[in-house]
């Protein structure tokens, strides 16, 4: 129940809708009467590097288009809390991982897919009878003081990075959490993380969001389109 409530509480304001290296091979199912098509569906099968390989210049686009002005501090959040919603620290759909270079806001579009990414995740999992776990966030928004902080530190983060306009996030592919700890039925990262760009990968068929798979970062990099 408290799990319910946290739920309903987050998705009061806005009308959520739920429902590595490697071969490219995308299986198709097609059924025919007749000889013509009635449905075709695709399956993601393994290549990270080229499903998910959205340029920086189509997430930038798309995060100016759709995205708030870049704040300069954190508190300039409360001149903008109309456009943004506030993540909950944590739910049983996911945990925040060492967020200390951003902060949990995203536009309710992101924040939407965000949440529907998370759901069919687990639902994902329930369908193939698997231990539910939650997903990671590893970064969310980011002011231009985090950013200053940031490239300080990491020379390889971008100085007009989509996460200054609240339209992008970051899920880790690498770390996973089991709700229900059992170490006799204990599913490794590699698996999950399939099971997730499956996720990824049908929300990006339907032109919901662009993806980049970071391999140093070791997350997915994803943007509402």
């Amino acid at each position: 129940m408290k799990y319910c409530r946290w739920i309903l509480l987050f998705l009061l304001p806005f009308s959520f809708t739920f429902c590595g290296k490697g071969r490219a091979e995308i299986a198709e199912t097609v059924k025919t009467v007749h000889g013509i098509p009635l449905e075709r569906k695709q399956r993601f099968s393994g290549n990270y590097n080229k499903e998910f390989n959205d340029l920086q210049d189509a997430h930038l686009a798309s995060a100016i288009l759709n995205g708030i002005s870049p704040m300069a501090l954190r508190d300039d959040t409360l001149k903008l809390k109309e456009k943004l919603v506030r993540l909950p620290d944590e739910l049983e759909l996911y945990k925040m991982h060492n967020i200390t270079h951003s902060i949990p806001f995203l536009v309710p579009s992101a924040a939407q897919l965000f949440i529907d990414i998370a759901y069919n995740f687990r639902d994902s999992l329930y369908s193939k009878e698997l231990p539910l776990y939650r997903l990671y966030l590893t970064s969310i928004l980011r002011t231009d003081d985090d950013l200053s902080t940031l490239t300080k530190r990491n020379i390889n983060a971008s100085e007009n990075s989509t996460h200054r306009y609240g339209t992008t996030f970051d899920i880790s592919w690498k770390r996973f959490e089991q709700i229900i700890p059992d170490t006799l039925q204990q599913i490794p990262p590699e698996r999950l993380k399939l099971v997730l760009a499956q996720v990824l990968f049908d929300l990006k068929k339907q032109d919901r969001c662009y993806v980049k798979h970071e391999r140093k970062q070791a997350c997915f990099h994803i943007t509402v389109r």
